[in-house]
């Protein structure tokens, strides 16, 4: 019953965000078959470095949303958001160590030499600043609970864009560059189980409040359509590497 809620209830408000994962040019550009193997490399250092910010304050913004939706009387919805909370704490130490490791393969074979810590401090593009903005206006928002939207959309990307992308970095950089990949592998493996949990209590928070089923899914789709930016963010950002390189 929850799944056929959220099919009719929900989808219909993300479905066009979600076709523009398949559509996106940028996105479609690093997965190409002839792509240039620095761009790809390029993208991962950059996800990972900016990513950073993205993902530092998700369990505190998990976690209080949970709490605001106790509080609306949503028990069972934000007592699950509270604790899923906990699988999200430190995730960005591992993006982290990733870029740190992606730094020190690029600077073996490509120019110019980078630094981790300066990537890592780099200007927050606005698609940054956007995708923690859409968390504290949910948080504070009249349906905080729409934040089981947001993990739903973002975590369901893991499952369907991570494997893709691992599938490409292996064939252009090598089986090894995995070994730097730890943060999009270890979500394209956890993140089935998360999407099918957020699933679950997206249909059980549309079968208490269907009336809101419009909102949820507007903030679904904005913050996938933000997370669409960013990433398309890091394939700009590579090619600027790249125009170094040439330069």
């Amino acid at each position: 019953m929850s799944k056929k809620l959220v099919e009719e209830l929900y989808v219909p408000h993300v479905k066009e965000a979600r076709e523009r994962l398949q559509t996106h040019p940028a996105l479609k550009a690093l997965l190409d078959p002839k792509v240039d193997p620095a761009l790809v490399e390029g993208f991962l250092i950059q996800l990972n470095s900016l990513g950073v910010y993205m993902t530092e304050p998700v369990d505190g913004w998990i976690r209080r949303a949970g709490e605001a939706t106790v509080k609306l009387g949503l028990v069972e919805v934000g007592e699950k958001l509270t604790q899923h909370a906990k699988h999200e704490e430190g995730h960005h130490l591992m993006m982290i160590e990733d870029t740190k490791s992606l730094v020190a393969r690029w600077n073996k074979h490509r120019k110019p030499h980078l630094n981790a810590e300066a990537l890592i401090a780099q200007t927050p593009t606005q698609a940054m600043k956007d995708y923690r903005a859409i968390h504290e206006e949910t948080i504070v928002g009249p349906m905080p609970a729409a934040q089981v939207a947001i993990e739903y959309e973002i975590e369901n990307l893991s499952v369907v864009f991570a494997p893709g992308l691992m599938a490409q970095a292996k064939r252009v950089l090598g089986d090894d560059i995995m070994e730097a990949m730890s943060f999009v592998k270890e979500h394209a493996e956890i993140d089935v189980g998360h999407t099918a949990l957020n699933e679950y209590m997206l249909g059980k928070l549309l079968g208490q409040v269907p009336e809101k089923a419009a909102i949820i899914g507007r903030t679904g789709a904005r913050a996938l359509e933000i997370y669409l930016n960013f990433m398309a963010d890091c394939v700009a950002h590579a090619e600027q590497m790249l125009k170094s390189a040439a330069a």
